[in-house]
């Protein structure tokens, strides 16, 4: 049975996340969101402290791991580092979304390492910056249409292909590239592989411009003839068919948690400025009172709240199974499906509560509104997800339900 309390070896996490989202995010969100593509300088002590509070089995908040506790089964409850990263995520995105998305070692692909690495390549890997690399411009959401190839030759594997839409592509050291081994094969032949930026064959091609998170890059990257060590292949090099696509798919299961944990952060960044504001205009939300008897404003409010709170407990329901070495893939699904909607939802109608001051710049609700939207499209749509939950309560295979 899940507590809903935050646990108490947590909340010095949530402190100090939630200081850091206060004194370094926020003074420079507006900042970055004009400049784009401009790498925010001031991340990179603070990273360096993130990569300290990791070491020291603290946790921090992207990248430290969604890794399953071997020990989750021995008896109790256990509430470890998949819980820990969700908790920090939603704090530092409180603060900013896209400056936790540009922080050094803590991209996607970091989590992807943590995920499914073995012991060797953890080591091996320590310390990098990696990006996640799935999306084609042949194909968005079904990541079965992977197209780029990886031709064993020797002792190593030749890359070739190109992806779009590469969070941190430019910046980061490293990406985790998504390839088949034999296409005629299907799902079954697509594995990840950290492909290092050094490597001769891989090259960034350009950078996106965006609708929001603009203080993150997004890049195209071109894989041409570019060879990585057979070492470098996370997971098992075997094509196994009844397996089928689901060992490389658990990736998802472990980073969409932390997506919609993005989205929780950013939700209640918006209801927090809506309510202050609308306190200002003398609007109260009253939680004693029925919301058809309360000002029309306060009563979308408390609609918007419990939107909030629903992808909030849905999200740490996911990590908690993690840690606990229970299947979660159905409910990683619900909790980027909830939460990537709900936000979207949120942070639109509180820029409607709030009037001119939420269309301006005098308030950053604008900016959350367009950051919001990627959360509901990246590490798999709002539609992907519904049709995996739905494949998953049905028992449907994908060629079953499409």
């Amino acid at each position: 049975m899940i507590n809903l309390e935050v646990p108490a070896k947590a909340k010095p996490l949530i402190n100090q996340a939630y200081q850091a989202a206060s004194e370094v995010f926020r003074p420079i969100s507006r900042k970055y969101d004009r400049a784009e593509h401009a790498y925010p300088k001031e991340l990179d002590t603070f990273a360096a402290l993130v990569d300290g509070l990791n070491e020291s089995g603290e946790g921090g908040a992207g990248a430290s791991g969604v890794r399953r506790d071997e020990n989750g089964d021995k008896g109790g409850n256990v509430n470890g580092a998949n819980l820990r990263t969700v908790l920090g995520t939603i704090e530092m995105c409180w603060g900013d979304v896209a400056l936790l998305l540009s922080m050094p070692r803590q991209g996607l692909g970091n989590a992807a390492i943590a995920s499914v690495a073995n012991d060797e390549q953890l080591e091996r890997f320590k310390g990098t910056w990696s990006a996640m690399a799935i999306t084609e411009p042949e194909f968005g959401s079904d990541s079965a249409a992977v197209s780029t190839t990886a031709v064993l030759d020797g002792d190593e594997y030749v890359l070739n292909g190109e992806k779009i839409f590469v969070t941190a592509g430019e910046r980061a050291d490293s990406v985790v590239v998504w390839a088949t081994l034999d296409k005629s094969v299907g799902r079954a032949a697509i594995k990840s592989f950290v492909v290092e930026k050094s490597r001769p064959g891989i090259t960034v091609e350009r950078l996106e411009h965006k609708l929001g998170i603009k203080a993150s890059d997004t890049a195209v990257i071109r894989l041409d003839n570019c060879r990585v060590p057979k070492e470098n292949l996370l997971g098992s090099p075997e094509i196994d068919t009844k397996k089928g696509f689901a060992g490389v798919m658990e990736t998802f299961d472990n980073t969409r948690p932390l997506v919609a944990a993005m989205a929780v952060g950013l939700a209640r960044a918006a209801l927090e400025e809506t309510a202050r504001i609308l306190s200002e205009a003398g609007i109260t939300v009253d939680y004693d009172k029925p919301a058809n008897v309360q000002p029309a404003a306060a009563a979308t409010y408390l609609q918007l709240e419990a939107d909030y709170e629903a992808a909030h407990m849905l999200t740490l329901s996911a990590a908690w199974m993690a840690d606990n070495r229970k299947p979660n893939s159905v409910e990683a699904s619900m909790s980027k499906a909830k939460a990537g909607r709900s936000v979207v939802d949120i942070t639109l109608k509180c820029v409607e509560l709030c009037g001119t001051l939420g269309y301006s710049e005098d308030s950053l609700l604008e900016k959350w509104s367009r950051d919001s939207k990627i959360l509901d499209i990246f590490e798999g749509t709002q539609q992907i997800q519904q049709l995996i939950i739905a494949r998953r309560l049905l028992g449907k295979s994908s060629s079953e339900l499409k």
